[in-house]
């Protein structure tokens, strides 16, 4: 069965302890983000046996250095989806941190990852 994952961003940006909403530089990921979670996510086969589709938003902090922490599934769709979502997000390369004020600064960022069965 063919399946087809479909990508959006939805950014939300905390720094340090400080609890600012903005950052000057948002991070960005050091690939294409949507073709890496296209060759790295694997559908489920006990989600595609049972028709499961959904929406899994990850959150995690991409840090001062540009690595990814904190990851953690915000809206859940199933146990299978959730993991593997989470699997991917946890395996990313570093990114290039967001900046506020000229210095690299965490960063929040929900990733939401579709997963879609074809028709």
């Amino acid at each position: 069965m063919k399946y087809i994952f479909l990508v959006a961003f939805v950014l939300l940006a905390l720094t340090g302890n400080t609890q600012e909403t903005y950052v000057e530089q948002m991070p960005v990921f050091s690939q294409d983000l949507a073709k890496y979670l296209g060759e790295n996510i694997h559908y489920p086969d006990s989600a595609i046996a049972h028709n499961i589709e959904g929406r899994v938003v990850v959150r995690f902090v991409v840090n001062k250095d540009g690595h990814v922490s904190n990851c953690k599934v915000v809206k859940h769709v199933s146990p299978e989806c959730d993991a593997e979502a989470l699997r991917v997000v946890k395996n990313m390369p570093a990114w290039k941190p967001g900046f506020n004020k000229g210095k690299a600064v965490k960063v929040y960022y929900n990733l939401p990852i579709v997963f879609k069965l074809d028709d």
